[in-house]
């Protein structure tokens, strides 16, 4: 192996290395009050470490140009992203949500890094430094009182039906084929598909499921109800009932950082025989990155209920 090999190499397995202990330090359930994989020090700043350590590893001359500085620290967070799915230590769901932060900060990182390489700013001590930061900032992170934000996912469907027939299909929905399912971002991460759901009765107080595969059910009661107008309903996840592989923990609806709370129909007419189905639902994000896992909540949520829409729609007009 040659040196410029074996600098590569370096270069891209130590980063790697460091990487994997964080994650499995920040995974240790007793230390849940000092370290967290849901944190902004592991998803924002590890990555950024990474980049960093992985442009100090490399030789002076390919830190000159430019392309290695952004895009060689892609290597580890690539080797990190695989060896975690290998061992089963992350979800792809949760990797397809998190890769893009990776990616852009593990590039940040690598600038970070060489402009100290090159400006001879003492790189070795900012290195060690850097890589003690998530040690020291996570326990400060973790002190943070964490303040839910509430959002709410908005969908909307017009359908060429009576109101008496696209209602019957909004109160009680029958099983839904597989070839019926276009929840297609869902389906990629992996969620449980609706199957159907169940009302047994019309008015305040009824008891709706809606049943998902693999055991996912949302026990609903319903709060509000005008005929073939509107029906809102509180929404209760059977999280803990269902086997632990059904959704990766970070995901996990009705968990420690992802819950819905309430769902809403509104049938509004537009003329005789066209009518506008809206479904909105109101979710719950408890992360210190709401920010960003507040927008994927929204495309989550935005993809089950245009699913159930479209299949409503079908089925109202045939």
């Amino acid at each position: 192996m040659s040196k410029n090999q074996k600098n590569i190499l370096i270069a891209a397995l130590i980063p790697t290395l460091y990487a994997i202990i964080l994650r499995l330090t920040f995974g240790i359930k007793d230390w849940y009050e000092l370290f967290s994989v849901m944190s902004v020090t592991f998803l924002f700043l590890l990555p950024t470490i990474v980049g960093a350590l992985t442009v100090y590893f490399l030789d002076k001359d390919k830190v000159k140009k430019l392309g290695y500085r952004i895009l060689f620290p892609w290597i580890p967070v690539i080797l990190f992203l695989i060896i975690t799915l290998i061992f089963a230590i992350e979800g792809w769901a949760c990797w397809l949500m998190i890769l893009p932060v990776f990616l852009i900060a593990a590039s940040i990182g690598g600038l970070v890094g060489g402009y100290l390489k090159l400006k001879k700013r003492n790189d070795r001590l900012n290195i060690s430094v850097l890589m003690l930061l998530p040690f020291l900032l996570s326990p400060i992170e973790q002190l943070i009182e964490k303040i839910p934000g509430t959002y709410t996912a908005n969908t909307h469907i017009d359908i060429n039906a009576s109101a008496d027939k696209i209602w019957e299909n909004v109160t009680r929905v029958k099983t839904i084929e597989e070839n019926e399912d276009t929840g297609y971002l869902t389906s990629f991460l992996g969620f449980p598909r609706p199957l159907r759901a169940e009302l047994n009765f019309n008015g305040v107080g009824a008891y709706r499921e809606a049943i998902f595969t693999n055991g996912l059910i949302f026990r609903e009661t319903v709060t509000e109800y005008e005929e073939k107008k509107k029906m809102v309903f509180s929404i209760k996840a059977n999280t803990y009932e269902i086997p632990s592989t059904t959704l990766d923990e970070h995901i996990l609806i009705g968990g420690a950082y992802f819950d819905v709370l309430k769902g809403t129909y509104e049938l509004e007419k537009i003329d005789e025989r066209k009518y506008r189905l809206h479904l909105y639902s109101k979710f719950k994000m408890n992360t210190t990155f709401n920010f960003y896992a507040g927008w994927w909540g929204k495309l989550i949520m935005k993809d089950i209920q245009n699913n159930i829409l479209k299949v409503e729609k079908k089925r109202a007009e045939e």
